[in-house]
C-alpha cells in the first residue's frame, strides 16, 4: 500500500474555540471580591495578568481590580463598581449585577489557590497554541533560514516555560536575604559574589564565575587555555571549590573530541602523562591504580560533554538551553570561539560573522543566568611585540572585548624568548585587560605543570616555593587574603 503523502494530511482547524474555564475565572474574580488583599496577592505572585483571563468582560475587571490594588484602593463590589463607572467601562461587563453573580456564584475564597492555577494552565495552552500558529506562519512565510526560525520558535516556548517560575520576592525579603549576605561573609571571610574557579588566585581578583556574565580566556596556541577551562570546569563539577559544592558543567569542545578531551582530564587529574599513555609508557601499578582512581571519580561527575565540530552559534544556544533545561548546568564553557560559524553573517565578512558570534554567546549568558566562559584566540601581535597581550589583541573582531564581562589574557613567560621571567618553566601569568565589576590591570600568577596539563596556584618565588619551602597548597587562607580560604 502506498505511503499517505503528507498532503493528504488533515488541515490544521483554526475554527476551534481555544481553552478555558469561564468557572474557574469566575471563580478567580469572586474570591478577589470576598477575600481581597490574600486573594490579589496570591494573582500578582502567579503572575496572573488580565490576558490571563478569555472572557472580556473577565479581562475588563482583572484589570481595573490590578490598577485598585496597585494604588491601594478598597476593593469590594461598590468600589470597584465605581471604578469601572468612572472609566466607562461598567456598561461593557454587565453592570454592577454581574459583579453581584461573580460573589453569588463563589461559594469561598477558600479555594481561590485552586481557581487560579486553572486560569494559568488554561492560559498556558493558549500560549503555546499561539506560539505553533506563529511557528507555522514563519515556516511558510519568512525569509530567513530555517536554522534561525528553529531557534526563534523553541526560544518562544522555553519563553512560555520561564513563565512558571520567578514568583515575586518582595522589598522586605530581598533586604533580608543581602544582609543574610554579609553576616556569611562577616563569618566565613569568603567574599565570593560568583561560582569559585579552585584556584585561589584567581577567585581573589575575580571573586568567582558571576551568573550571566561573558569571561574570556584568551592566548596564543600552545599557552595552555584548553587546560585552565578544563581545570577549573573540574573543581567547579567535582566541588573542589571553596564553598565544596558540586555543580553541573556544560562543556561545547569544538576543537579536541571526547576522547582526547577525556583522557587529558583523567590523566591530569591522576597526575600522570596524557603523552605517556598514549605511549603505553606506564606504571603496571602505580599509574593504573591512579588512573582508575581519576576515572571513578569522573564517572560520577555532573559533566556534560559536546564534542560536535563546526557549530553554528544558534545550534550552539539551542543545545545549551535543552542542556540547561535537562541537565541544570550551573556553567557552560566553550572551547573555542573562533571555530563557531555564523551562517546568517558568513557572507558579510570575518569580523562581522564573529560579532555576532559574540554577541549571540553574551546573550546565551544572560538568557540562561549562567556564567559562560569562552576561550579565545589571539593574533601574532604579540609575538611581533615585546610579548605581552593586550585587549586588542583578540582575533578577528574588537566586538569581543565588548560583549564579555571579563577578559583574561593567559601568557606563559617560558614561551616568550624576551620575557625576563623566560627562565621560569612553570609560571604561567594572567593578565585581567576587562573586569566590568571589579579592578583592571592585576596580574594572577600560576603554576602549569605541563606535563599533567594542571594549573595550580603560586604563593611565591619560583615553582610556588618561597623562602621557607612553602607551596600554594600548604599556605592555605592565610596567603589567600580577606574573603577567600585554601583550595
Amino acid at each position: 500500500m502506498a505511503k499517505e503523502s503528507v498532503s493528504s494530511s488533515p488541515a490544521s482547524r483554526t475554527d476551534r474555540i481555544p481553552p478555558y474555564s469561564e468557572e474557574a475565572e469566575r471563580g478567580v474574580l469572586g474570591s478577589i471580591l470576598l477575600d481581597p488583599m490574600r486573594v490579589m496577592d496570591i494573582c500578582i505572585e502567579r503572575q496572573l495578568v488580565a490576558d490571563s483571563f478569555y472572557v472580556p468582560a473577565h479581562k475588563v475587571i482583572f484589570e481595573s481590580l490590578l490598577e485598585m490594588s496597585k494604588g491601594g484602593g478598597v476593593l469590594d463590589v461598590l468600589t470597584v463598581s465605581e471604578h469601572l463607572r468612572t472609566a466607562g467601562k461598567l456598561d461593557s461587563i454587565g453592570g454592577s449585577v454581574y459583579l453581584d453573580r461573580l460573589i453569588d456564584s463563589t461559594p469561598t475564597a477558600t479555594h481561590a489557590e485552586y481557581y487560579i492555577d486553572i486560569v494559568r494552565q488554561k492560559d498556558l495552552l493558549r500560549c503555546v497554541i499561539a506560539c505553533a500558529r506563529e511557528a507555522e506562519h514563519k515556516c511558510y512565510t519568512s525569509e530567513q533560514s530555517a536554522d534561525l526560525i528553529l531557534s526563534n520558535v523553541e526560544q518562544a516556548f522555553f519563553d512560555i516555560t520561564e513563565r512558571q517560575h520567578g514568583f515575586m520576592v518582595d522589598w522586605t525579603r530581598a533586604v533580608e536575604n543581602t544582609m543574610k549576605y554579609i553576616e556569611q561573609v562577616l563569618t566565613t571571610r569568603r567574599g565570593l559574589s560568583g561560582i569559585s574557579t579552585g584556584l585561589t588566585n584567581i577567585d581573589g581578583v575575580l571573586q568567582g564565575l558571576r551568573k550571566s556574565e561573558m569571561i574570556v580566556i584568551a592566548a596564543r596556541p600552545s599557552m595552555g587555555k584548553t587546560s585552565l577551562a578544563m581545570n577549573i570546569a573540574e573543581n567547579v563539577a567535582l566541588g573542589r571549590t571553596s564553598d565544596k559544592i558540586a555543580r553541573p558543567v556544560g562543556i561545547f569542545s569544538l576543537e579536541m573530541s571526547q576522547e582526547s578531551l577525556v583522557l587529558r582530564m583523567i590523566c591530569s587529574h591522576a597526575g600522570v602523562s596524557a603523552f605517556n599513555v598514549s605511549r603505553g609508557y606506564l606504571s603496571a601499578k602505580a599509574d593504573h591504580s591512579k588512573l582508575v582512581q581519576a576515572a571513578s571519580l569522573f564517572l560520577k561527575a555532573p559533566i556534560y560533554l559536546d564534542d560536535t565540530g563546526g557549530l553554528d552559534v544558534i545550534e550552539l544556544r539551542a543545545r545549551a538551553r535543552r542542556m540547561k533545561k535537562k541537565h541544570n548546568v550551573e556553567l557552560i564553557v566553550v572551547d573555542y570561539l573562533q571555530l563557531l560559524h555564523s551562517r546568517e553573517f558568513e557572507r558579510q565578512g570575518r569580523q562581522q560573522e564573529t560579532a555576532d558570534i559574540s554577541g549571540n554567546l553574551k546573550a546565551m549568558a544572560k538568557e540562561l543566568k549562567v556564567p559562560v566562559l569562552v576561550l579565545s584566540q589571539l593574533n601574532r601581535a604579540p609575538e611581533r611585540s615585546e610579548g605581552k597581550p593586550r585587549l586588542a589583541d583578540l582575533r578577528d573582531s574588537g566586538a569581543i572585548e565588548q560583549d564579555a564581562d571579563v577578559v583574561c589574557l593567559l601568557r606563559r613567560p617560558c614561551r616568550i624568548e624576551n620575557d625576563p621571567e623566560h627562565n621560569d618553566e612553570t609560571l604561567a601569568i594572567i593578565d585581567i585587560v576587562k573586569h566590568r565589576n571589579g579592578p583592571t590591570g592585576d596580574d594572577v600568577k600560576l603554576n602549569f605543570e605541563q606535563e599533567f596539563t594542571r594549573f595550580r596556584d603560586r604563593v611565591h618565588g619560583v615553582d610556588g616555593m618561597d623562602g621557607a619551602g612553602e607551596t600554594a597548597e600548604s599556605a592555605g587562607a592565610a596567603e589567600a587574603g580577606p574573603g577567600m580560604e585554601s583550595q
